[in-house]
């Protein structure tokens, strides 16, 4: 009211130094894969899927070969609880009477997954299901370019496919690069 400080806080009327603004930084760049459970959460919410990673971990969750005849739609809990669901599942017509014999191992290994009883039941649909990927990337093909002679001879003796594959990548380029 009746002070002679200023804005600073300090009497005679010089303000002191003001810190600039520095915008809060997020954690750096991230992997796509990284972000998708994240993005895919709301969408997955409304579908049913609490947790995303049932569909994702569906082929860890069931096998593989169960994986390639079927896939989950959907969990419906009853209204306020988080338990004793319903999962429905997509099924390839012609396997549907094997994964009906199947279901209590499905429910075992689900409920095995979430660390309680989250699955009491499963509710088959009929459908068309894509097979999962699987999730290892292609193998890109051979390089037709010859690897120089003298350096040809000593990547025989390694032992280890992939780093031999490495340096043979990198003998060719440095091939390239002398001619």
């Amino acid at each position: 009211m009746g002070s002679d400080k200023t804005s600073s806080g300090k009497p005679g009327g010089k303000p002191g130094k003001a810190k600039p603004y520095t915008r809060p930084r997020g954690r750096g760049a991230r992997a796509i894969g990284d972000l998708m459970p994240e993005i895919g959460r709301t969408a997955f919410r409304r579908f049913g899927f609490v947790q995303s990673s049932v569909v994702t971990r569906w082929p860890e969750i069931v096998g593989p070969q169960h994986a390639r005849v079927c896939s989950p739609e959907a969990i419906r809990f009853p209204p306020g609880e988080k338990a004793e669901g319903i999962l429905q599942l997509v099924v390839v017509p012609a396997h549907a009477p094997l994964i009906q014999q199947v279901i209590p191992e499905i429910i075992e290994r689900v409920n095995r997954f979430f660390g309680y009883k989250a699955v009491a039941r499963v509710k088959l649909r009929q459908g068309a299901v894509t097979p999962p990927t699987d999730g290892r990337p292609a193998k890109p093909p051979p390089s037709l370019k010859p690897i120089p002679l003298e350096l040809g001879d000593s990547l025989r003796d390694i032992g280890d496919p992939e780093l031999r594959t490495v340096l043979e990548s990198l003998a060719r380029s440095l091939g390239n690069n002398e001619t």
